[in-house]
């Protein structure tokens, strides 16, 4: 259910943004890379990742797939709340827009959570699992900047250094890096303290044991 949540919103979103782009002037390699640069379009699709594997296996391990199911958690609920708290006053969707957007910020947040929660699988968070989740915000950042200071683009506001300027520019991502990192530490701390769930802890990484992912 999750998954097709996901990629229905996704897929639909993406050919709207090809067919009825905000600047026609752009071209598609543009367009393109613009739709893959958005944090909430980026999070949906490691939701997707994440989830696709247990759709087979309810139990399923891996030394990576413990990242990207970290990973898709932490984006995944910043781009729910900030979403609900900050753009959705602002921003009034209709027609298909509405369901894609409802699809991605509001049903993919809240079962990706609660999925997690209810049906684990547990545990699977490790310190090192946390180090490697972070790099991906850290990495997402570095990538909006670059692209930035060629294009003068920026998905949003409280990042765009054109506007903002570097310094409030990179206060601000400091913040967001601080925040992702506190969710982090919050998943791993609840990964910890509530029930493990189905088969023991185990990775697919060729029999190398949970602890060498610490």
């Amino acid at each position: 259910m999750l998954a097709a949540v996901v990629l229905v919103s996704v897929a639909t979103e993406f050919v709207l943004h090809l067919v009825d782009p905000e600047d026609a002037s752009l071209g598609v390699v543009e367009r393109v890379v613009r739709f893959f640069s958005y944090f909430t379009v980026q999070s949906n699709l490691l939701v997707l990742a994440a989830v696709l594997p247990l759709v087979r296996d309810a139990d399923h391990d891996g030394r990576w797939w413990r990242v990207v199911r970290l990973a898709s958690l932490l984006g995944i609920t910043i781009t729910g709340i900030v979403y609900a708290v900050v753009l959705a006053p602002l921003y009034d969707p209709e027609g298909v827009n509405a369901w894609t957007n409802a699809g991605e910020h509001y049903v993919s947040p809240v079962m990706t959570v609660l999925g997690w929660l209810l049906f684990g699988p547990r545990p699977r968070i490790t310190s090192g699992v946390v180090a490697r989740a972070l790099l991906w915000p850290v990495a997402w950042i570095a990538w909006i900047l670059a692209q930035g200071t060629v294009t003068d683009w920026y998905p949003y506001d409280f990042m765009d250094v054109a506007a903002q300027g570097y310094a409030i520019a990179l206060r601000n991502l400091a913040f967001v890096v601080l925040l992702a990192l506190a969710f982090l530490l919050l998943f791993r701390f609840v990964d910890r303290r509530l029930a493990a769930t189905g088969a023991p802890e185990r990775v697919g990484d060729g029999g190398r044991g949970a602890a060498a992912l610490r």
